[in-house]
């Protein structure tokens, strides 16, 4: 007999409900469509919008329930260390309170100490952390334009309602489910929804059927989908948990993939708990055979569980990746994905946009001259034309043609125009065209784009006041003043125009043809002072800037050798897309600029960098950025950016200052570097607890090496002792290169390390055996005790020595937090063994004259590590 899942079962009905309105809406009329609404061609009214968004709430997706505190709070509670740790507190509870005759709560209430210090310490953190992204967010917003009361205003996409009418240009993201009503080359990636990569055309006009499948509905836009190019404007129908892709959102929000960080800590914890189950049945089994006392083997057994359960993993792994949040957000970064930290100290390539990461993004006009090079006002006036009557994204080339137009006095020259229409730019041409008519019934076309782009679609060329055929020396002469002034470094575009237009009311790129080629503009977009200071230190730190632009060989080059990225080896988009992945694969060893690039190719390189073992960041802000965002192994965007960036990213820049890169990358590896010493602590240190263990069931007949009050007791200080790591500094020379997580390195230093800690170990258990004689029951209790500070302060004081590569106290110094947590829990140690003041715990003070004894075993603990650390750094070149 099958069972429904009535939870699917109401996301599907959810989800048809949806698809049926959104139909209705589709296929009715537009004036039925304006009357369900309660809209009009001039928007809703500011009031009716307010009543709206009371009644219907915000318009953000929420799927399933928020997690408030006290769900995170839960999430730091339950983890597969601390699982381990309630199932060894409930058999302790049946043994010790439930089956004794006298109940002893003491190893209960330490284990359930052990997991809310550690639960404790992570949900902190890790509330610190999100209060400083959530201060920073308030800072970014994604907005969008709507039509309220018959005036365009810019709102926060989370206040749209049902009945809004957008206004919606390449970059924008779609701020719910729409209905065009007005849409002109409008090409929408909806991959979200779909799957598929390409761009999708939208119209105005039904051109669909009722049969067909609703995402391939050509009047309708879905929420989760972004413009890539064209201009439209657009009803909203529905919004936040309303919308297609808000019914879907249960089933789309499932686990993501895991990366690298933590498929790393994933790995690490396995191994350490593998080799805990299966090691501790074996103590059990050894106990019993040496000892004959059932319930006092499990019960230790049990405890050495607890012993060797690294439960502060998970504190330690919130706690520095918060930190390493926290410490960002200084910076004025807001660390989207806390994991990226990690993963930006890992990249070891980062590719980035030029215009407005490597440059000041403040581009300024020089130029606008004919196809001599010589300054000519027409230019100018006609791209001007061109930049204020499109109606799709101005970018700053607009902005900067349309300062320098007014700064001349050209705006007169628009009241003798009128907009007939445009043909809105898009990265295959490159080119973005307007159709004007002037008062006198007369029409032109002019166009402005790339110049490569523009010639292609030029047949003539005014030259001397003629207008003659675009060939031969002529158009070498055109090309060769493009040329001259690219290498001076200038932003060239061209400038054309035809008056051989059609008497129609809409155009398409088949209109841009036989143009007369008039000149060119020229802009100059200077490098950014922090850049080459920037990418010197990012060297310095073994990251490789590769530099993806959209921009043409000349600038590119140019602006490359101004901030250090070599142009010895320079490739085009066009030998990009000749290449085969082989070729791909070797040309990206050798070449660090690539030009003239469209989205997918940025997205090609990034992937084949990838394939090639390198971990990839990438930065940039523009619209050709988001595919090459996404497929980064970690994305970095800026406030300024389009929205769709701005969404793709891992990580947002609030300030646009490159050191920042270098400070992420060092952050990244400190945090990495502070996981590393815990993780390297643990492994080695259980495992060298185990040897010792094993030694002492076999060979200490009388008594157990330690009670299990003491191992948890111990296992707490430690703990604690352990909680500065996160703030620890890390050595310089780590810094320098990426780090990767490598579990052969992990396992291979805990195979190594530990049975070094368990020779001091059994030199202690000989020491008490024979030179103080606590071998017979009478004196289990001094030797137990004896075991235990000395096991207490050497795993103290291996924490100073495993946490730098070089010799501690003299050569590198831990950091303040990490002292004081491990002296204060040292000198608490140090006083519970030696007063007797914990006696309720088994304890007795010990003779003073142990302690030159543990001193000397100590000292010669420490030499023996740092010679250890000597041969191991030289033989596999690494230490952490």
């Amino acid at each position: 007999m099958k069972f429904r899942n009535k939870k699917n079962d109401a996301v599907a009905l959810k989800q048809n409900a949806c698809e049926a309105l959104l139909r209705e809406y589709a296929f009715c009329r537009e004036d039925t469509l304006l009357d369900l609404l309660g809209s009009t061609r001039r928007g809703v009214s500011v009031n009716l919008a307010e009543e709206k968004l009371e009644d219907i709430g915000p318009n953000i997706i929420v799927a399933g329930h928020q997690v408030g505190p006290f769900g995170r709070l839960l999430k730091a509670l339950i983890n597969p260390f601390n699982l381990v740790l309630f199932l060894i507190a409930a058999i302790t509870f049946v043994t010790d309170v439930i089956i004794q005759p006298s109940s002893d709560y003491t190893t209960c209430a330490i284990i359930l100490a052990l997991i809310l210090v550690s639960s404790a310490v992570a949900f902190i953190q890790g509330e610190r952390s999100n209060a400083a992204a959530a201060k920073l967010s308030d800072m970014i917003t994604n907005k969008a334009d709507v039509w309220r009361d018959g005036k365009l205003v810019e709102i926060p996409i989370d206040e749209i309602v049902p009945g809004d009418l957008v206004k919606l240009s390449a970059g924008d993201m779609i701020p719910g489910d729409v209905r065009f009503l007005s849409a002109k080359d409008a090409f929408v990636a909806q991959a979200a929804l779909t799957g598929e990569s390409a761009p999708v055309e939208k119209f105005s006009e039904v051109r669909s059927s009722a049969a067909e499948t609703l995402t391939d509905v050509c009047n309708i836009g879905f929420m989760g989908s972004n413009m890539v190019s064209g201009s439209a404007e657009a009803m909203v129908l529905t919004t936040g948990n309303d919308t297609y892709f808000g019914s879907m959102a249960k089933t789309l929000s499932g686990d993501k993939a895991k990366n690298s960080f933590e498929r790393g800590v994933d790995a690490v914890s396995k191994l350490l708990l593998r080799f805990m189950m299966v090691m501790v049945p074996v103590i059990f089994v050894v106990n019993i055979v040496t000892k004959g006392e059932l319930m006092d083997s499990l019960l230790f057994a049990v405890t050495m569980a607890v012993g060797l359960t690294p439960e502060m993993l998970p504190m330690i792994m919130t706690s520095t990746l918060a930190k390493g949040a926290v410490s960002m957000s200084k910076h004025k970064v807001i660390v989207k994905t806390l994991s990226a930290i990690q993963t930006f100290g890992e990249m070891d390539i980062l590719c980035t946009d030029k215009t407005g990461t490597l440059t000041e993004d403040k581009i300024v006009l020089e130029k606008y001259m004919d196809v001599h090079g010589k300054d000519d006002m027409r230019i100018l006036r006609h791209a001007y034309l061109n930049s204020y009557y499109q109606t799709g994204l101005k970018n700053l080339i607009d902005l900067a043609i349309i300062n320098r137009a007014r700064e001349n006095d050209l705006e007169q020259i628009l009241d003798r125009y009128g907009r007939i229409d445009e043909i809105p730019f898009d990265f295959t041409r490159r080119r973005m065209s307007v159709v004007l008519e002037s008062k006198d019934g007369k029409r032109q076309l002019i166009t402005k784009g790339a110049v490569d782009e523009v010639l292609a679609i030029c047949k003539y060329v005014e030259y001397g006041g003629d207008i003659l055929p675009l060939q031969g020396e002529l158009l070498q002469e055109a090309r060769r003043v493009y040329e001259e002034n690219n290498r001076d470094g200038l932003r060239v575009i061209a400038v054309a125009q035809k008056n051989d237009v059609a008497d129609a009311t809409t155009f398409g790129v088949a209109d841009e043809s036989d143009m007369v080629l008039l000149g060119f503009v020229g802009f100059l977009d200077p490098p950014k002072e922090s850049a080459k200071i920037a990418i010197a230190a990012l060297q310095g730190h073994g990251v490789r800037t590769v530099v993806l632009t959209g921009d043409s060989e000349g600038v590119a080059v140019k602006v490359c050798k101004k901030v250090g990225v070599a142009t010895e080896h320079i490739l085009s988009g066009k030998d990009v897309e000749a290449m085969s992945d082989e070729q791909l694969a070797e040309a990206i060893q050798r070449c660090d600029l690539f030009s003239k690039l469209s989205p997918s190719q940025k997205q090609r390189l990034v992937e084949a960098l990838q394939k090639a073992g390198h971990t990839v960041g990438y930065m940039g802000d523009g619209i050709n950025d988001a595919p090459a965002l996404r497929q980064a192994d970690v994305g970095i965007s800026v406030d300024s950016g389009v929205d769709i960036a701005k969404e793709t990213a891992d990580l947002i820049l609030l300030q646009k200052d490159l050191m920042v890169l270098e400070e992420g990358v060092v952050e990244g590896r400190r945090t990495f570097g502070n996981i590393m010493k815990y993780i390297k602590m643990a492994a080695s240190g259980n495992f060298g607890n185990m040897i010792s263990v094993m030694f002492a069931s076999l060979f200490i007949r009388p008594f157990l090496p330690m009670m299990p009050v003491h191992i948890l007791v111990q296992n707490l200080l430690c703990d604690f002792s352990q909680i500065g790591i996160p703030f620890d500094r890390v050595d310089r020379a780590y810094l320098e290169q990426p780090r990767r997580w490598e579990t052969k390195s992990i396992r291979r230093f805990m195979l190594l390390m530990g049975p070094l800690s368990s020779i001091f170990d059994v030199a202690c258990y000989a020491v008490l055996w024979w030179a103080f004689g606590f071998r017979s029951a009478e004196y289990s209790t001094f030797f137990q005790t004896g075991w235990f500070i000395f096991g207490t302060l050497s795993q103290i004081v291996v924490v100073h020595m495993i946490r730098t590569q070089r010799i501690p106290l003299l050569q590198s110094r831990a950091s303040l937090p990490l002292t004081l947590s491990t002296l204060g829990v040292g000198i608490l140690a140090v006083v519970a063994a030696f007063t007797g003041i914990a006696a309720t715990l088994d304890f007795v003070a010990l003779p003073l004259l142990f302690a030159p004894w543990m001193a000397l075993l100590l000292v010669g603990y420490c030499a023996a590590v740092q010679l250890f650390k000597f041969f191991y750094v030289r033989r596999f070149k690494e230490w952490l």
